[in-house]
């Protein structure tokens, strides 16, 4: 068996360990199945020996209807048994795949951002949403109903054998070709949901990549070029897809011709049987006829349906495998055992000989020593690529350091918990996101431990209260995908809000005044100055009028500390600071 199969069956059968936790579903589920499986094939044989005994031979109208009565009975009670099956099937695959995407989601979001940055969004959501998916009819309409028709073929099989043996092989005499042919069927359908789930995967990504960048695709007139990119993409899904139908609609012809053929093959011997030309035995009854024909075609129609339930089985293995390769990343941010809940906020930030390369490669921080006194605004400026991000990305864990230690207190900070850590830490970023949501939500991120009072009160200290009110609806205002509807100031203002009413012992600024109007600037400076009163301020700043009154500011350039005072010490200096300074308020000397 090859490795490519072994790792299907891996993933199929570590499907199945998630539905031990709904075993009552698995039982009734088996048990409705099992009992159809008996009843279908048992009904054939009795509707031929009513044709033989009360039809051919006594033809006792009375003892007939009572028959049929019974036959109709089973019917309904088969009807009903089909549908506690799809019931409990759909119910164990749904509850399945409610664990799996829950499961699935929490991963996600423990991972650090270094997984995002390589990884496209759209693949991302394609695993949570389409392979799930296609994995929930691994359950409901393929793992119970490939149980049941292989019960059904295998008590067809027998009951065949147990009313005329001889007959029964020769009607079974396709079935090898039937087997083989099943055989090249699977290996084919295999390849294309393999091929299909790629393509998907690849559709999705461009699809979400191109929405969510719309208006730089139009700004540039690139529409006719991305739509040529989406063609070819899309003739890839198209192609793959139709590798599936492909194969299908060679395989179920071929079952109907081979179907029709294991027919001719009983009549043919019936026939010669009942003329005298072959023993004796071989005479059949007119109702072991009508039973022998319905058993083929209650033979024949579980293995078609089984070639249909393969694919479905098939396709969410495929999709399975890619889950599980989700789950099993270890992208997660390592916390150590015994992670610490307790640490003094309050005390000094030390970065000491701080080593950091997004790709271990290239340093992008070197040799970083630096202490943020408590209750202190310390402001960083460099150019483009200097680091300076990279070190409010260090301070909150979302990427980790490869040398060096940062201390709060005496407390490094890979040893302390990661939750503890964040809810004491509150970042403004230059690219404020938002949710289509509300703004009282998007400020309390559906913490119930914040109320809407808190929320308005600190909208008034930062100033974004009058703007809020005037919105159709007030705090209830939708705002759209991203905040979209949305200056750059207002998001600027709401996600003050949002710092605000989470209370951190540490806030960091990054650019948060460098894309908004000099009206919405000022609110901000206004903003920062009662968000900073009291608590240790790290800022990332453009813009150098707005941190003159830091108590030290930190010069990078290309991930090195090159100078670092205050903004009257760093003028005297002459410096790469003073460069900046004059570059930007057009100092000539």
């Amino acid at each position: 068996m090859s490795q490519q199969k072994k790792l299907n069956i891996q993933a199929f059968f570590r499907l199945l360990r998630y539905a031990n936790a709904y075993k009552k579903y698995y039982v009734l589920s088996i048990i409705s199945t099992l009992l159809l499986a008996i009843l279908a094939p048992y009904r054939v044989k009795l509707i031929g020996d009513v044709i033989d005994n009360y039809i051919v031979s006594t033809q006792n109208g009375q003892l007939l209807l009572i028959w049929i009565c019974i036959i109709i009975l089973m019917l309904i009670f088969e009807g009903i048994l089909q549908f506690l099956s799809a019931y409990f099937s759909n119910l164990l695959a749904q509850s399945v795949i409610y664990d799996l995407r829950v499961k699935l989601f929490s991963q996600v979001t423990s991972f650090r951002m270094h997984f995002f940055n390589k990884h496209p969004i759209g693949n991302i959501v394609t695993r949570l949403v389409s392979d799930l998916e296609a994995i929930t009819d691994v359950f409901s309409s393929g793992l119970m109903s490939v149980l049941g028709d292989l019960l059904v073929l295998i008590i067809t099989i027998g009951m065949m054998f147990f009313t005329n043996w001889e007959l029964s092989l020769y009607v079974l005499i396709p079935i090898p070709l039937l087997i083989i042919g099943t055989r090249i069927f699977a290996r084919a359908m295999r390849k294309s949901f393999q091929l299909e789930s790629l393509q998907v995967s690849k559709l999705n990504a461009f699809v979400q990549e191109r929405i969510t960048g719309m208006n730089l695709v139009q700004l540039f007139n690139r529409q006719e070029n991305e739509l040529t990119k989406f063609k070819e993409i899309n003739a890839g899904h198209r192609t793959a897809h139709i590798k599936a139908i492909w194969a299908n609609s060679i395989f179920f012809p071929y079952v109907e011709m081979l179907n029709s053929l294991s027919i001719a093959f009983l009549y043919i011997i019936t026939v010669i049987g009942l003329s005298g030309d072959a023993s004796a035995d071989m005479a059949t009854k007119y109702g072991e006829i009508m039973a022998f024909t319905l058993w083929v075609n209650q033979l024949y129609r579980p293995i078609r349906m089984l070639a249909d339930k393969f694919n479905v089985l098939q396709r969410g293995t495929v999709r399975a495998e890619r889950v599980f390769e989700l789950l099993d990343t270890s992208y997660q941010n390592v916390q150590k055992d015994g992670a610490s809940s307790n640490c003094d906020f309050s005390k000094e930030i030390s970065f000491n000989n701080v080593y950091f390369a997004y790709d271990d490669k290239k340093w992008v921080l070197k040799n970083i020593d630096l202490t943020i006194a408590p209750g202190t605004m310390v402001a960083f400026v460099g150019a483009t690529g200097a680091g300076k991000t990279s070190i409010v990305n260090l301070l909150g864990r979302f990427y980790d350091y490869q040398k060096g230690s940062i201390k709060i207190g005496d407390t490094e900070i890979d040893s302390l918990d990661l939750k503890c850590l964040r809810k004491n830490i509150a970042i403004v970023l230059q690219d404020v996101f938002l949710f289509s949501d509300s703004i009282l939500n998007n400020i309390t991120l559906r913490d119930p431990a914040i109320t809407k009072e808190q929320v308005i009160e600190a909208a008034k200290a930062v100033g974004a209260h009058d703007f809020i009110e005037k919105l159709p609806g007030g705090y209830d205002y939708q705002v759209g995908e991203r905040g979209g509807v949305l200056s750059v100031g207002q998001r600027q203002l709401l996600a003050f809000i949002r710092a605000y009413v989470y209370n951190p012992q540490i806030l960091i600024l990054d650019e948060a005044t460098s894309s908004v109007d000099n009206e919405s600037e000022l609110l901000i400076q206004k903003a920062t100055e009662k968000l900073t009163s009291g608590r240790t301020s790290i800022v990332i700043a453009h813009r150098l009028s707005t941190i003159q009154k830091a108590n030290m500011i930190v010069v990078l350039e290309n991930g090195e500390i090159v100078e670092k005072g205050s903004h009257t010490e760093l003028l005297n200096i002459d410096g790469k600071y003073r460069h900046l300074y004059d570059m930007q308020f057009g100092v000539e000397k």
